[in-house]
C-alpha cells in the first residue's frame, strides 16, 4: 500500500506526548497526518496548531486533529497507553483492517493485544526512545532527542518495513531491528528504573538520583526484574544510548556501586517519565505493564518480586490518593525488604 500511494494518509491514534510529537514532525515535512486524541487537546490544536518546545526550539505546527477516526488510513501509528489498546482497537478495527499498524507502547504486551483483534500480519512493533512531555492541551515539550526502532511483529522484515522506516525517518531517526522482543525487554527494565521512582515520589529522575536510598531501591527493582526475565528464558538486547556493557555492569555490580553509577548516568537532564506525567494529569498509569509485568512474570516462573510488587502497590496508592511520598517515607516502606540507608 505504501508502495503505491506516494503520500499516504497517516492516522496517529492516541495523540498524547509521543503521538503528538511524531505526528507533528511528520506533518512538518509534508506528510498527510491526522492526530486522534482527547477533546481538549484536539480543540487546542485545531485553534492554534501544536506548540512544541525543547530541543528543537519553539515550533508551532498546524495539523489535522480529531477526536475519532473517521477515514481509512494507509498507515496507523498506535500511540495510546497499553491499558487502552484493546478498547481502541475495538473502536477503529473496521477502518484499519487493511492498514499497517505500528505499535508504540511501553511494555511487552501491545503486539499480542492488537493481534487478538486485528490481522497479525499487519502489525509492526515499535520501540520509542524519545522523551516528550505533555502536561497542557495543545503544547508538548521535546525534552531529549532520540529515535524509533521498528520491526515486523510476527513476520520477517521486508520491503514494507523498509518503506515505513524511510517515511518515519524523514521526521525522527528510525532504525529496523530483528531482535525487537529483546529490545522491548531492555526498554522495560530502563523504564522501570525511572518511572517507578518518579511516580512514587512525584519528582524527576534527576532529583531522585540525588538520594542514595532511592537509588538503591531502583537498583534492587532493576536487578530483580533482570533475574525474572533471565529465568523466563527471554533475552535482552542493546538500546540506543544504553550500551550492553553499561547494563551488564549495573546488573552484575554490588548495589552500592550500581547505585552510584546510575546517579552519574541519570542524574542530569530535566525529563519526566510517562508514568509521572499521567499522574500529574490525573490519568491512570501503565504501571501494571511496567513493574507489574515483572511481578506477573515472576509469578509464572516462581521467583519472588518484592521490590517490583511494592513499587506497583505504592504507585496504585498514589493514583488513588494523588499524594506522593517523600524519600524518607519510601525508604521506610521498603525497609522490610532490605535495609536501605
Amino acid at each position: 500500500m505504501l508502495n503505491i500511494n506516494p503520500r499516504p494518509k497517516i492516522a496517529v491514534v492516541g495523540a498524547g506526548a509521543i503521538g503528538s510529537l511524531i505526528g507533528a514532525l511528520l506533518a512538518r515535512v509534508g506528510e498527510d497526518v491526522t492526530l486522534i486524541g482527547r477533546q481538549e487537546h484536539v480543540e487546542a490544536i485545531q485553534a492554534s496548531g501544536l506548540v512544541i518546545e525543547g530541543v528543537l526550539g519553539r515550533l508551532t505546527i498546524p495539523l489535522k486533529a480529531t477526536q475519532a477516526l473517521d477515514f481509512r488510513p494507509d498507515l496507523v501509528l498506535l500511540a495510546v497507553k497499553t491499558q487502552d489498546v484493546e478498547n481502541t482497537c475495538q473502536q477503529i478495527k473496521e477502518l484499519v483492517e487493511d492498514a499497517p499498524i505500528v505499535t508504540l507502547q511501553n511494555g511487552v504486551r501491545s503486539d499480542s493485544i492488537v493481534a487478538s483483534l486485528l490481522p497479525a500480519e499487519n502489525i509492526l512493533s515499535g520501540v520509542v526512545m524519545l522523551n516528550v512531555q505533555y502536561l497542557k492541551p495543545g503544547k508538548i515539550t521535546y525534552a531529549r532527542p532520540g529515535s524509533l526502532i521498528i520491526c515486523e511483529a510476527f513476520g520477517e522484515n521486508g520491503q514494507r518495513v523498509r518503506n515505513i522506516r524511510a517515511l518515519l525517518n524523514r521526521a525522527i531517526r528510525t532504525e529496523i531491528r530483528g531482535d525487537i522482543q529483546g529490545v522491548h525487554w531492555t526498554k522495560l527494565l530502563v523504564n522501570n528504573l525511572a518511572n517507578g521512582l518518579e511516580a512514587m515520589s512525584g519528582q524527576s529522575i534527576k532529583v531522585c538520583m540525588r538520594h542514595a536510598g532511592l537509588r538503591k531501591i531502583s537498583v534492587m527493582a532493576l536487578k530483580e526484574g533482570f533475574q525474572v526475565i533471565e529465568k523466563a528464558g527471554f533475552r535482552t538486547a542493546p538500546l540506543p544510548g544504553v550500551p550492553a556493557p553499561f547494563m551488564e555492569f549495573i546488573l552484575r555490580s554490588p548495589v552500592s556501586i550500581a547505585a552510584w553509577t546510575l546517579s552519574l548516568a541519570m542524574g542530569s537532564g530535566n525529563t519526566l517519565g510517562s508514568t509521572l506525567q499521567s499522574l500529574r494529569r490525573g490519568r491512570p498509569t501503565e504501571i501494571d505493564y511496567l513493574n507489574g509485568e515483572i511481578v506477573r512474570l515472576g509469578q509464572q516462573v516462581g521467583l519472588a518480586t518484592p521490590y517490583n510488587t511494592r513499587v506497583v502497590e505504592i504507585v496504585k496508592g498514589v493514583e488513588k490518593s494523588q499524594q506522593f511520598n517523600t524519600p524518607e517515607e519510601l525508604i521506610r516502606l521498603f525497609q522490610s525488604l532490605q535495609v536501605i540507608s
